[in-house]
Parts: structure tokens; C-alpha cells; sequence
């Protein structure tokens, strides 16, 4: 659609960023790329632990390396530009690169709630049905879920992005934000987005709220048969196979919630920069450590890899 004759067309969007903590701009920057490298070589290492190591190539290490993978194409697709406007104190992205963006994030975003949803169920299984679960989560199985799940995030959001280029983008250019978010973005867009608006609520309930609503329903059976459990340590060895995913739903849910289930009276733009920070730097730092540190085949592995990549620098 064209602007109207009183109307300029958009052709580059500015990201105003932070601007209200320009004086603090310095330390922002150190701090986030310290946390920019954390959240990449936490996620990396175990990307590569799983790879390498033998006894870690099993369903729910598979799926790790999966969200880990989405956590860091996640931060490469936000925090490289959101350390730019920290430093120059705005951004500017033409319109493309702007949705271009927004897909992306969307698309690295969304995946993780099938892929939880996924750990969540071969938990289920190996608790509920242990003697079914080798036979039912094949290697072939677990590889047809997550390019499933990958698949349909794709589909579902490159149908948004086919209504986004054909919006018209006239007048205002500004968002007070980091990156292109749906919300800052849509309210720039002066055509009718009723259909978009429709479209991605119905993709909100399948994407967001349906796996929920499975991760729910699993942990409820998880918990009844762990209570039929006899002994007090077959109870504790139960849920301490799935103690770390049930904290990684907490905290992906909880940030998710937090920014984009927030009615819009009740936060101010800072506000909603904040959350979405808590949602795209918090939740990908917070996996590794969960992970890391509560799961002992994950620090034997680690272990055991640091031990490899110092005895090969020692003899080179």
C-alpha cells in the first residue's frame, strides 16, 4: 500500500534504545558484552558437549542441544544491535532489515516452546513409561520433532512476515525499544492490521498456549507417578531427572508472560524494555547455568571436555 499525499513514506526506522541511562551508557555496555559472551560460550559448550560425548547422546541432551542452539541464534539476532544502541545511543534499521529482525527473533523465540514442550513429554515418558520410553523415543523420532518443530514455527511466522511487508510504514519512524518488537513495530503501521492482529492470536494459542497447556498436563502426571514411587530415593532420582527443564519452563513461561501478556495500560515502554531483556539475555544465560550445575552428567562432561582441551593445548 502507498501513503497518502500528506504522508512520508518509512524507509528507516530508528531504535531509540536506552536513553534515559545514557549516562550509565559505558558500564551498560561492558556488563552486556560480558553477558553476550557468557550466554554464547555457556550454550556453545554445551552445543559441543552433547556433540562429543558418548554417554550424552540421549533424548534429553538432544533436545538441550537444540534449545541451546535457539538460544544462541536468539542472541546473535538482538544483542550484537542492542550493544550498538547502548554505545551510540540509537539505532537505525531500514524497514526490511526491521521485520527481517522481528521474524528472526520471532521465529528463535517461538521454537523454544516446542522444544520444552518436547522435553517435557520424553520426561513424562521416561517417568511414566519407563520400559516403553527406549522403544518409543527413537534417534529417529527425536530428530523428526525437532525439524517438525522447526518446520511449523517457519510456516507459521513467515505468514506474518508476508502480511508485514505489505503494510504501509507512513509519518512516525521511532520505537522506544531495542529491537524491532511486534508491538512497537505494528503501532508504527498506518494500514488496517486487523487480519495480522487476528492471525497471530490464533498462532499465539498453538504456539504459546497449547504447549503450555501439555507442559502442564505432563508435570501433573510426572508428580502422581512419582508419588507411587516407594522408596524416598526412587522419589528423589525421579524428579531430579527433571528438576532442570521444570526450572527452564519457570523461567522461559515467567519472562514470557512477563512481556508479552502484560496488558499495555499497565507498562510503560521502560518498562516493557526490561522485561523483554529479562525474556531475550535472562532466560538464554539462565539455561547453561541451570543445566550446568544440576545436572551431573552435564558437569562430568564438562569435566571431562576441559581435561581433553587442556591436555591437547599441553602437548601442542
Amino acid at each position: 500500500m502507498m501513503c497518502e499525499e500528506n504522508q512520508t513514506q518509512v524507509s528507516q526506522i530508528r531504535l531509540l534504545g536506552f536513553q534515559s541511562l545514557s549516562k550509565y551508557k559505558t558500564l551498560l555496555f561492558i556488563l552486556f558484552i560480558l553477558i553476550y559472551v557468557c550466554i554464547q560460550g555457556g550454550n556453545l559448550l554445551i552445543i559441543l558437549v552433547v556433540t562429543v560425548i558418548d554417554h550424552l547422546r540421549i533424548p534429553m541432551f538432544f533436545f538441550l542441544k537444540h534449545l541451546s542452539i535457539a538460544d544462541v541464534l536468539l542472541t546473535n539476532a538482538v544483542v550484537p544491535m542492542m550493544l550498538h544502541i547502548m554505545l551510540f545511543e540509537e539505532g537505525i534499521l531500514t524497514v526490511w532489515g526491521c521485520l527481517i529482525q522481528l521474524h528472526f527473533v520471532t521465529i528463535f523465540g517461538l521454537v523454544q516452546c516446542f522444544l520444552i514442550v518436547i522435553m517435557s513429554l520424553d520426561r513424562y515418558l521416561a517417568i511414566c513409561h519407563p520400559l516403553q520410553y527406549p522403544s518409543i523415543m527413537s534417534p529417529d523420532l527425536c530428530l523428526r520433532m525437532v525439524i517438525v518443530s522447526w518446520f511449523l514455527v517457519n510456516v507459521m511466522i513467515s505468514s506474518e512476515f508476508f502480511l508485514m511487508i505489505q503494510f504501509s510504514f507512513c509519518g512516525l519512524n521511532s520505537i522506544d525499544h531495542f529491537f524491532c518488537d511486534v508491538g512497537p513495530v505494528i503501532q508504527l503501521v498506518t494500514s488496517d492490521t486487523s487480519i495480522f492482529k487476528l492471525v497471530d492470536f490464533a498462532y499465539g494459542i498453538f504456539i504459546i498456549i497449547f504447549p503450555f497447556v501439555l507442559i502442564i498436563t505432563s508435570y501433573i502426571c510426572i508428580f502422581f507417578a512419582i508419588l507411587k514411587i516407594s522408596s524416598n530415593n526412587g522419589r528423589k532420582k525421579a524428579f531430579s531427572t527433571c528438576s532442570s527443564h521444570l526450572i527452564t519452563v519457570c523461567v522461559y513461561y515467567g519472562t514470557l508472560i512477563a512481556v508479552y501478556m502484560t496488558s499495555a495500560g499497565e507498562s510503560t515502554s521502560n518498562t516493557n524494555k526490561y522485561r523483554s531483556m529479562l525474556y531475550l539475555v535472562g532466560t538464554p544465560l539462565m539455561n547453561p547455568i541451570i543445566y550446568s550445575l544440576r545436572n551431573n552428567k552435564i558437569k562430568e562432561a564438562m569435566q571431562k571436555m576441559m581435561k581433553i582441551l587442556i591436555l591437547r593445548s599441553y602437548i601442542t
